[in-house]
């Protein structure tokens, strides 16, 4: 099938690369904190931190359940939520897939690609596509219950908290919404397009983009509390843990950045290799684990920012880890997905796709879902499930 890449160039930075609510379905309140569990993935990088960790587990041997034709070719990382699968692609269409069978389940489509990942919340699947449009789809008919348009792409996934939906958009802003009714509840401006979805933390919003600066705005009404150099663009999300924030970037390091104080403790750059960072960092047993365009996975120490282990594919990893008790999961774009160990970092299995896998694996539920760039969607699990 013919492969539409997405591409990173703005005039602006020559050379540089730029890149990067409906109530049916489930009560508004919930005891539980939003985020992964054992049965749902319903974010990129599962929660609010943007940790890439998965609370739940696999077998210890994975095959193919079912795979299914979901679009032309697909970047967007898939949520599961109660069984169904969520996932976009390049030619527009929102899927819904039974987890269990691979059966499609309802479809939306949209004017334009779809490369955010859906943030499924309170029963809505949220979304933007590149015509800058936020949409917000009941999850359980397919059918929309509103839109919000920004002034350019929406590549983010929406992070949600309370009644509250964030999200970047390429027109600079940072974007908050109601997630009852889409209306606009402040917006943020940074000074270069935001690619990456913001963390929440601590009523903080983290969030990164193309004006080379990591910023924390309040989440109650957007105002900015700080902001961080970090002398590159970046279009990945900062994965949290506590007062630290670990971001890759388009400059070739990778930083350990204090939020709380607003200053960087480390930085990463390989000594033998300069290569972009477009992988979103996974963050477990004191590791901070992300892929480059140097073909390698990285794990780093997250106190100090030196390197513990690398493995190398055969093609560069835009694609983020996620990580499964002490499994690593991620996509190359030689088309494999590889799993591989997070103490040692060898590598323990791997399949080939047959096309560039550049979204990112969703766990939940005893199954690894995830999409390649022919539009090709995996579900894996154990034998005979």
């Amino acid at each position: 099938m013919t492969r539409r890449y997405v591409s990173f160039l703005t005039p602006v930075l020559i050379g540089l690369v730029l890149v990067a609510c409906p109530c049916a379905g489930r009560s508004q309140t919930t005891a539980a904190p939003y985020g992964a569990t054992s049965r749902d993935w319903p974010m990129f990088r599962g929660g609010p931190k943007m940790t890439g960790v998965s609370p739940a587990t696999l077998p210890e041997k994975l095959s193919v359940r079912w795979t299914l034709q979901c679009g032309e070719s697909v970047t967007s990382s898939a949520a599961i939520v109660d069984g169904t699968v969520y996932v976009g692609s390049e030619d527009g269409l929102l899927v819904a897939v039974d987890l269990r069978t691979g059966k499609v389940r309802w479809k939306f489509k949209t004017e334009e690609a779809i490369r955010s990942s859906p943030t499924v919340y309170h029963g809505g699947v949220y979304f933007g596509d590149s015509k800058g449009v936020m949409y917000a789809v009941n999850a359980k008919t397919g059918k929309a219950d509103w839109t919000f348009t920004t002034d350019a792409e929406i590549v983010s996934s929406v992070n949600p908290s309370g009644d509250r939906l964030v999200f970047g958009s390429y027109d600079g802003f940072i974007y908050c919404l109601s997630a009852k009714d889409g209306k606009l509840l402040w917006k943020a401006q940074t000074e270069g397009r935001v690619h990456g979805t913001p963390g929440i933390v601590d009523g903080r919003v983290i969030a990164a983009g193309c004006d080379e600066h990591l910023h924390v705005v309040k989440l109650s009404d957007g105002t900015a509390l700080a902001s961080v150099d970090m002398h590159s663009v970046t279009g990945v999300c900062a994965a949290i843990d506590g007062s630290m924030t670990y971001i890759g970037t388009y400059g070739s390091k990778v930083y350990g950045i204090d939020w709380q104080r607003a200053r960087i403790v480390w930085s990463f750059a390989d000594p033998d290799r300069e290569f972009p960072y477009m992988s979103s960092a996974a963050l477990a047993g004191g590791l901070v684990v992300l892929g480059g365009r140097d073909k390698y996975l990285h794990a780093l120490d997250a106190k100090t920012g030196k390197s513990r282990w690398s493995l190398r594919t055969r093609g560069r990893i835009d694609s983020s880890p996620v990580i499964v008790g002490e499994r690593v999961f991620v996509g190359s774009s030689d088309g494999s997905l590889y799993e591989v160990d997070l103490k040692s970092g060898h590598e323990r299995w791997h399949y080939e796709s047959g096309a560039p896998i550049s979204a990112s694996p969703a766990v939940a539920d005893g199954a690894l879902v995830v999409a390649n760039e022919d539009g090709l969607l995996y579900c894996f699990a154990g034998n005979g499930k």
